[in-house]
């Protein structure tokens, strides 16, 4: 039993957890012992962290960690092992709730060399310092469990075992999705290390000399690994492709600069327009890229919007080695474009010129907020995601002025871009605040189940390095969006475990405590939303979707509202079967979020229904919300996850219940006098309109692949410590110098343009 003063402790930590959950700001909350290259919410209280196999001060089994479970909660990290090196894979949500991650590096030891113990390629297939295994062809399971469950039991630890369950090829930095029966395509990626997916010359665009993986499989596999002629033409540009299931089946698949639809049943492919400004997004461009809400109000068409990245020349680009060009000193683009690559008018596809982003955004990343809003998050004004050594115009690490970092200029303060303000407003970061950690390569964010964004990693280096200018970071942090300025959060009950696509409706409940004022405009301004974080890893989202169900309401005279909700649209494309957080919102205020399972939990064809009619709304005039300032925020939907293979899921633990609750109680009540609203710029729209429309350094070609060579990221030999970065500054991005006192938006010499400036281009295919 926890003695008084171990609950009184206990309770105060919630109280200041609580207290720090202002609008607007973030808070840091712990060390995530890893630095969290990827994550994923497991379910209403863990969230899983994977790193890359490196020298975390962590260990497990005498050997660094690269794995750990975040207790919400608590805000603590365990420790978890991890075989492989996770390195850069890729991750998506199976059906029955569990995750799955794919690839990785080779072996590595310390300084990023390849490990002890090679392979018939000379990759590393072990290393007997960090004791790690070649992930490249790795496929790793995780069946999320609770506290209430043995966390170091088998059944809630990685499996990680490449002689029972692995790809057909080696693939880092590949793509992943999610198809309608729960299989997911794995697309393309890197055999091994390096820059960007090319040699230069770039002779071989297909194998680069056997460096680049240009086919596409399925897990469950489907047959043999495919070539895909999308992976060819795309040559250089196209790791992590940007790829989002369509109604019909079909995948778009963005890369370099060219769009396609691609299907992946009879691997045909139907070119769409090119990227308008030739701006790459994919990574080391890495623009924020999401799809916007699904609503019945755009019949759930999806549209998917692409902001920031590089138009950065292809000579810039170099190959698998580094860049030719000091990237730091390139300005990240501001540009936003949008396509609906199926309309349902029978139009032709077009790339539709959104509004710029406030700032120029590399490894910039979209997370879809519950009011249908998008935040945008990390990221630097300059640059490049990735690292390296040295660049065409850098001939070694010391002369780097931030280390071994391709981007500099962190932007700290988020953006909040909202799809239902007129063209030229949909911008805004009013009343939001600054981070004082620079979120750069190797960071993460994830939307938590109190509509929180849990925000971590960042690590522009080879290996663990505590004193460069931008560090490997441990510490998490949690931003809190304009809407918890409310006095009041919605609470509801009635959840179902599971959701069907189609068949009949089930009705949710919200208490008259849940709100404020006239119980018939609250219920004309809610929507019931499910909200799927995705995997997390390199600025993107995998998996990521919000899906907005219809609804219609009954107020009843005791000022509750009975919601009837239809199940998910009987198209198992549109939102795909596996976990996501339900969430109520009620005039642009989100509930806490509930984990539900979409589907029948299976690998296989979904079955469908027709959708269900809802009872029309009824109205009462009598009804009012109770609501009050000093009303919990915790209260959310029945808490319970769907049936997950190999674990048992269970209740959150009474202390982290209890704790948190004192903690926000008191805290709630600190700053019931001092509320804002959120501003109109964010807020949910309160009708049911829905939403709107090289070479190596001197010049010198290389005539063959690095294949699995680390010698790309030689052992750190300088850390630059007396350039270490003001983490404490205010204002994070810019203007920024370099080593020898020049800007950091251009004016450094240009071997390409005589006449010393920044050469653009337009068109071309980076190859």
């Amino acid at each position: 039993m926890f003695s008084l003063v171990a609950w009184l402790a206990f309770g105060l930590a919630a109280s200041q957890l609580a207290s720090a959950q202002q609008a607007g700001s973030f808070t840091q909350v712990g060390n995530t012992q890893v630095s969290a290259m990827m994550m994923f919410l497991g379910n209403e209280e863990k969230v899983y962290i994977l790193d890359k196999t490196e020298g975390n001060a962590a260990q497990i089994d005498g050997h660094p960690a690269w794995g750990a479970v975040w207790d919400i909660n608590t805000h603590s990290a365990q420790l978890m092992e991890v075989l492989t090196n996770t390195f850069c894979a890729s991750g998506m949500h199976l059906p029955n709730g569990s995750y799955a991650t794919f690839g990785g590096n080779g072996a590595i030891g310390p300084g990023g060399n390849i490990g002890s113990v090679v392979n018939s390629a000379g990759s590393g297939a072990y290393d007997a310092t960090y004791q790690d295994y070649d992930g490249t062809k790795s496929i790793r399971i995780l069946n999320p469990c609770t506290s209430s469950d043995n966390l170091a039991s088998a059944q809630c630890q990685w499996f990680d075992n490449a002689t029972v369950l692995a790809m057909q090829k080696q693939r880092w930095y590949s793509a992943a999705e999610a198809l309608g029966d729960g299989t997911i395509a794995l697309i393309g990626g890197f055999v091994n290390g390096g820059y960007i997916n090319r040699n230069t010359p770039n002779t071989d665009p297909e194998y680069e000399g056997g460096a680049a993986e240009p086919t596409y499989e399925f897990y469950p596999s489907r047959g043999a690994a495919t070539v895909m002629q999308f992976m060819i033409t795309t040559s250089g540009l196209n790791s992590y492709a940007h790829t989002y299931l369509m109604p019909s089946g079909n995948m778009l698949i963005q890369a370099n600069i060219s769009t396609i639809l691609w299907n992946p049943d009879t691997n045909t492919e139907t070119a769409l327009p090119n990227m308008p400004g030739s701006v790459a997004r994919v990574y080391p461009a890495s623009g924020a890229v999401a799809m916007l809400p699904l609503t019945p109000a755009n019949n759930y068409t999806p549209t998917v919007l692409f902001c920031g990245g590089t138009d950065m020349p292809d000579e810039y680009w170099g190959n698998y080695s580094y860049p030719n060009y000091n990237t730091w000193t390139y300005p990240a683009s501001t540009d936003c474009q949008r396509i609906t690559p199926e309309p349902t008018d029978g139009s032709t596809p077009v790339y539709v010129q959104d509004d710029n982003m406030l700032e120029g955004r590399t490894m910039g990343q979209f997370i879809i907020l519950p009011d249908g809003t998008l935040l945008v998050v990390n990221g630097g004004e300059n640059g490049t995601a990735g690292y390296a050594q040295a660049t065409g115009q850098t001939p070694s690490l010391g002369l780097m002025p931030y280390g071994e970092s391709l981007a500099a200029g962190p932007v700290g303060t988020p953006a909040i871009y909202n799809p239902n303000m007129p063209a030229g407003s949909r911008w805004s970061n009013a009343g939001l605040g600054t981070t004082n950690i620079a979120r750069l390569y190797h960071s993460s964010a994830l939307l938590m189940p109190d509509a929180s964004v849990m925000i971590a990693g960042s690590n522009p280096n080879i290996d663990v390095n505590l004193t460069t200018i931008y560090p490997t970071t441990y510490t998490a942090e949690i931003f809190y969006p304009p809407y918890f300025s409310a006095s009041v959060r919605p609470t509801f009950s009635g959840a179902p475990q599971t959701l069907s696509y189609g068949g009949s409706y089930f009705d949710l409940t919200v208490p008259a405590s849940a709100y404020t004022g006239s119980a018939n405009a609250a219920a004309a301004n809610t929507t019931v939303v499910l909200s799927r974080g995705g995997f997390t890893t390199h600025a993107m989202n995998m998996g990521q979707r919000h899906l907005q169900l219809d609804s219609t309401y009954a107020v009843n005279s005791d000022g509750s509202i009975t919601l009837h909700v239809s199940q998910v649209p009987p198209n198992p494309n549109i939102l795909t079967p596996g976990p996501a957080l339900m969430f109520v919102v009620i005039n642009g205020i989100p509930s806490n979020g509930t984990m539900i399972i979409i589907g029948n939990g299976q690998v296989g064809t979904q079955p469908t229904q027709d959708a269900s009619v809802l009872p029309a709304s009824s109205q009462n005039s009598n009804a009012q919300g109770s609501g009050s300032g000093n009303t919990t925020n915790s209260a959310s939907g029945n808490s319970h996850t769907g049936t997950i293979i190999g674990a048992v899921i269970g209740a959150i633990a009474v202390i982290g219940i209890l704790g948190a609750l004192f903690g926000i109680f008191v805290a709630r009540r600190r700053r019931a006098a001092s509320r804002q609203h959120p501003a109109a710029a964010y807020a949910m729209r309160a009708t049911r309109d829905g939403y709107g429309d090289g070479a190596s350094r001197g010049g010198a070609m290389v005539d063959q692949a690095r294949l699995s060579d680390s010698s790309a990221f030689v052992p750190l030999q300088q850390d630059n410590s007396s350039m270490a970065w003001n983490a404490s500054a205010a204002d994070l991005h810019g203007p920024y110098q370099d080593a020898y006192g020049r800007p950091s938006e251009g004016g450094d010499y240009d071997p390409y343009n005589p006449d010393g400036g920044v050469r653009h281009h337009s068109g071309e295919q980076r190859t």
